[in-house]
């Protein structure tokens, strides 16, 4: 178990449910982390919340609990999303993707998606995923910018430089302020 990523994929399902936005910003933390970058030239390197809405009334995307602002969307529309990022950087286009990801189980998937980010994630799965009732570690402080802040603690999936990194330049993107970068 030591050796696969799919614990370690597996706890951020514990950070759901997500609104569009949401589940766009945890997917775009994994996907820069990742260094995930698409070689289709209309494709964007990280999904928005609009990308989200569009996936889903296209069908890429399974649909939401709830309509409008109370939708919610869980682990498996991550796993979705990031499978979209993840082919789209492959060469796919949407339509293939389409195809694809209908026909995958919730297993396959998540094995698929878990191997391509396996850099990502990190080797510590089986700590993170036998440690899931303790919240004894160390809490970091990290500024994205004046009055805002990031709290990651040290056993969290997330908790790597890269990730965190990743986290602060999505949340600074989210802010749509240039002068604060």
């Amino acid at each position: 178990m030591a050796d696969s990523p799919v614990p370690l994929l597996r706890a951020h399902s514990r950070h759901a449910p997500w609104n569009s936005r949401g589940l766009a910003a945890h997917a775009t933390a994994l996907v820069d982390a990742a260094g995930m970058r698409p070689t289709n030239g209309a494709a964007r390197a990280e999904p928005s919340a609009r990308a989200v809405r569009f996936y889903v009334s296209t069908g890429l995307l399974d649909h939401p609990d709830g309509t409008g602002t109370a939708a919610t969307y869980g682990y498996r529309h991550l796993l979705q999303l990031l499978f979209i990022k993840i082919r789209q950087r492959e060469g796919l286009t949407l339509e293939k993707i389409k195809l694809e990801v209908g026909g995958l189980t919730g297993d396959a998937l998540e094995r698929r998606v878990a191997s391509s980010l396996a850099p990502a994630l990190g080797a510590r799965a089986d700590s993170v995923v036998a440690d899931r009732g303790a919240h004894d570690g160390v809490w970091h402080r990290v500024q994205v910018a004046d009055g805002i802040e990031i709290h990651v603690r040290d056993d969290s999936p997330a908790s790597s430089e890269e990730a965190v990194m990743a986290m602060r330049e999505a949340v600074r993107a989210a802010l749509g302020r240039a002068d604060i970068r």
